[in-house]
């Protein structure tokens, strides 16, 4: 059995034969092209079409990456820019938001994240337009650029004052996570009249996305977030908990506000799902799940997660939520799992853990293989939806073979970048236009990504990235990894 710290690094894998012998052997079957094909005969390369007749240019996407580097009233900087302008240039047609920003304040996860309020639209109509002129200025055109932003409240998570300070907005209790975040026993939870005016804000914010160009707004339900509490608030008595219905209908009276004052903006759902208890390091460092069984013996909090063994996935209720976003007229699916918070391994495998995680419980090529074969069967079950899948940075190397062969065979629709995006943001570029990649900037998961917003700093790839090398933080950061607090 390979243990924690012993997982081959993706970089060992020289040739096509050493990758998928090593697959394998662990019993993992990953479509995988041997010839990366250029455009436009590319399956990469084919535009995605809508019934309605928008196409989008190609299956890459951009997924959302926070910088925690706006001002503490919501407005992108400088370094927000930048990296809104890497994104136009990487030659992905889909760009999932951007980032997150938060509908009000009290909704924030850190005190620096964008907002899109009255008093910010100017500047966030400008960021989007430095995204699509970079496009323009290398690709010749936006016509087939799809540009949204994504919709949030930080709910359990949220840290609007203090970067180190939870100010959580909860809808049930949860025991474990309670214990993990030193969230008080009495810590109120949200009434149903303060998320009826939540629902207010979603609408007030899809407006405002509208009016300042953006094409689609995603209502965030993924990584323990507020819209991802209601999908596990089974518990929760009252209009938004227990049933199905009920824990949809926070997103269905958004949808409805959206469809009545936005007439022609386009809805998508990032969505965690599935999900699995929180993990803990062990003695060794390496992750365990935490164990917690209800008077009926189950773990009562996961969506797309069996109640009764927990950390095995539950497709029949995802598939029960997207049917219901396609009965919504929600064709836009952005398909994460779990949370970053309490088992990231599952969100965003990875080589190295961030600063407050741990050694990863498994190969990450296993929770890799675990995301496609769920988006796989997502797409099978529930036809018709435009479907972006998550965790390929992973692959490293070898994403290209694997992203053209999952497209190829219908597997998914679009392929999620995310922190590739920072580390080398013109991989689709380079990709579709058959250059050699860049292997000097190829992200190897190293989390410094995650670790640096951990402690406060600005989230970018300091590993790789000369501009995040040259800034003050990397030595900061360095040293917080060398004496962690």
């Amino acid at each position: 059995m390979i243990m924690a710290n012993s997982y081959p690094r993706i970089v060992r894998f020289k040739t096509a034969d050493s990758f998928l012998e090593y697959l394998g052997s662990l019993q993992i079957d990953l479509p995988f092209d041997r010839e990366v094909i250029r455009a436009p005969e590319s399956p990469l390369a084919r535009p995605y079409t809508f019934t309605d007749g928008r196409s989008i240019g190609n299956r890459f996407c951009i997924q959302p990456m926070e910088g925690w580097d706006g001002t503490h009233d919501g407005r992108p900087t400088e370094l927000t820019f930048r990296r809104w302008r890497n994104f136009g240039r990487s030659g992905a047609k889909l760009i999932w938001g951007g980032e997150a920003a938060a509908v009000r304040p009290d909704g924030r996860a850190n005190p620096d994240q964008l907002m899109i309020l009255d008093q910010t639209m100017t500047e966030m109509e400008k960021l989007r337009l430095s995204l699509v002129d970079e496009h323009r200025a290398h690709f010749g055109t936006d016509d087939d650029l799809m540009v949204g932003l994504q919709l949030t409240h930080s709910g359990r998570f949220c840290r609007p004052n203090d970067k180190k300070k939870l100010e959580p907005k909860i809808l049930y209790r949860h025991p474990l996570l309670e214990t993990m975040f030193n969230t008080p026993s009495d810590w109120p939870v949200m009434t149903d009249g303060e998320i009826d005016d939540l629902i207010g804000c979603y609408v007030l914010a899809a407006r405002r996305s509208q009016t300042i160009g953006f094409e689609f707004v995603d209502i965030k339900h993924c990584h323990g977030y507020l819209g991802h509490e209601f999908l596990s608030a089974y518990s929760r008595p009252g209009r938004y908990g227990g049933s199905f219905e009920n824990r949809t209908r926070f997103l269905r009276e958004i949808v409805a506000g959206i469809r009545r004052e936005c007439r022609g903006l386009r809805i998508g759902v990032r969505v965690s799902a599935f999900d699995f208890p929180p993990f803990r390091p062990g003695e060794d460092g390496t992750g365990m799940m935490m164990d917690y069984r209800d008077e009926h013996g189950r773990y009562p909090f996961a969506f797309g997660g069996d109640p009764r063994h927990p950390g095995r996935p539950n497709v029949e209720e995802t598939v029960e939520f997207l049917t219901l976003l396609k009965d919504l007229d929600i064709r836009l699916v952005n398909i994460s799992a779990g949370s970053p918070y309490y088992n990231p391994h599952i969100t965003r495998p990875a080589t190295f853990p961030p600063s407050d995680g741990y050694q990863p419980p498994e190969d990450p090529l296993t929770g890799v293989a675990r995301h496609i074969r769920f988006c796989a069967e997502l797409k099978k079950r529930v036809p018709g939806m435009a479907i972006v899948g998550s965790a390929y940075t992973y692959l490293q190397e070898w994403l290209p073979n694997v992203a053209q062969a999952v497209v190829r065979e219908g597997m998914v629709d679009f392929v999620g970048l995310g922190r590739m995006a920072l580390a080398y943001p013109e991989m689709p570029a380079d990709v579709l236009s058959g250059s050699p990649l860049a292997r000097s900037r190829i992200c190897r998961t190293f989390s410094d990504c995650t670790t640096a917003p951990r402690h406060g700093l600005v989230s970018g790839c300091y590993p790789l990235d000369d501009f995040y090398k040259q800034r003050p933080e990397y030595e900061r950061l360095k040293k917080l990894k060398s004496n962690p607090p």
